[in-house]
């Protein structure tokens, strides 16, 4: 069974409100999860862009490390290496070079752009440090992943 990710902020295939994004204040939007499955050490969530005119999907967020027995993030997650809430969880970098959460801002008039909420629950703690970019995250979870859930927003300018 997949995990359940949704937001209070928007529906799956919904827009996401400005206040989450580059022409708003840029926090982090709400999200809680459902179904994790027994087993489960930690999870790790990885936001990103394929509509971005780049050749790699465009990285907005890359946090692992959350405690297993979180079923929820808070709206506005400090942009720290090290989070207290939810304690031990980290952040690794977006493709800005930035550590914590970057919100949509795509180029103007580029039409509507998807952004991938992917949460994953893995069967094993990562020993990993703050700072790593998406590739090293999913390279460190291959084999790990006992199940992902999904939530797509999307945004335009």
């Amino acid at each position: 069974m997949p995990l359940t990710l949704k937001s209070k902020a928007f529906e799956s295939g919904q827009r996401i409100p400005t206040h989450y994004t580059g022409d708003g204040q840029d926090l982090s939007p709400p999200l809680s999860w459902s179904s994790v499955p027994e087993g489960t050490k930690e999870l790790a969530l990885i936001v990103d862009d394929p509509d971005a005119p780049t050749r790699e999907p465009w990285v907005h967020w890359v946090l692992y490390k959350i405690p297993a027995d979180v079923t929820a993030l808070a709206e506005g997650i400090a942009s720290k290496p090290t989070l207290t809430e939810p304690k031990g969880a980290i952040q690794g970098k977006n493709t800005g070079n930035q550590i914590g959460y970057k919100g949509p801002a795509p180029p103007p008039g580029h039409g509507p752009h998807h952004y991938y909420f992917k949460l994953y629950a893995l069967d094993t703690e990562l020993d990993l440090q703050p700072g790593i970019d998406k590739n090293a995250l999913l390279k460190s979870m291959a084999g790990h992943i006992l199940v992902e859930g999904e939530l797509v927003g999307t945004y335009e300018r």
